[in-house]
């Protein structure tokens, strides 16, 4: 991989396995800078397996991983330090520490890794909850959220620290459908906003076709497809076509 114009990652030929299932077998995704690249596929088919090797949370056990023109693959926690304070990572459940407060869910990540006074943090934490419509919330605790407001409150904590890119895993899980609309069209507001990089695992088909550029097909633990949602749709593929229908 060379080092001029990279692509945000680049995975070469990986292979994951836990005892004896194998999860990815031999991975080749290209991820673009600037792009909303959503990984779809069924539930357990090793999509957040793929998040985590960008981030170094899981190693390859074969094949290289690729962040910004950098062979990470055998990079150890402090070597990945820096590339994980440029991602944003979006867990499925939301991850909110339920014994803080709305604004210090949000403020956590400041107030852990810079040295930001507090009146600064309070004006990051009240600009990113506007970004994800929810002003005047701060004072609430996380149990008297919807499930919609967590997982916004959620991103709001993932954009604070002003990342190049965002990892979503499962964002719309556990949503009813008016709100999987919302946090759709949310998601791809936050991208253009912020213009980074963006990479949502999910097997919610209309979720990806409302927020992606491309879409990459997992299955079987290869990526089976990469194209546009124009293009996964118009495909041929009898696996992929009953998929969609599903």
């Amino acid at each position: 991989m060379g080092k001029r114009n990279p692509p945000f990652a680049f995975f070469d030929e990986v292979y994951k396995s836990f005892d004896t299932k194998e999860v990815l077998r031999g991975i080749t995704l290209l991820i673009r800078k600037g792009e909303v690249l959503v990984i779809l596929g069924g539930s357990g088919t090793g999509k957040t397996v793929i998040l985590k090797h960008i981030v170094g949370l899981l190693p390859p056990d074969a094949g290289r991983v690729f962040v910004n023109g950098e062979d990470v693959t055998n990079f150890d926690d402090n070597a990945l330090l820096p590339i994980r304070r440029k991602v944003g990572f979006l867990f499925q459940g939301g991850a909110l520490f339920d014994s803080m407060s709305v604004f210090d869910n949000v403020a956590f990540p400041l107030r852990e890794h810079t040295q930001m006074a507090e009146s600064e943090i309070a004006l990051k934490v009240q600009e990113k909850l506007k970004l994800v419509g929810l002003e005047n919330i701060d004072w609430m605790m996380p149990d008297k959220l919807s499930g919609g407001m967590r997982k916004r409150v959620a991103l709001a904590r993932a954009i604070i620290l002003e990342p190049e890119a965002l990892l979503y895993d499962e964002p719309t899980t556990g949503l009813d459908p008016i709100t999987t609309k919302w946090v759709s069209k949310l998601m791809r507001s936050v991208h253009e906003n912020l213009s980074i990089t963006s990479i949502i695992v999910t097997h919610n088909i209309q979720s990806a076709m409302t927020v992606a550029d491309r879409i990459a097909f997992l299955y079987r633990g290869r990526i089976k497809f990469v194209g546009t949602p124009d293009e996964i749709r118009e495909t041929d593929d009898p696996i992929i076509q009953e998929f969609l229908k599903s």
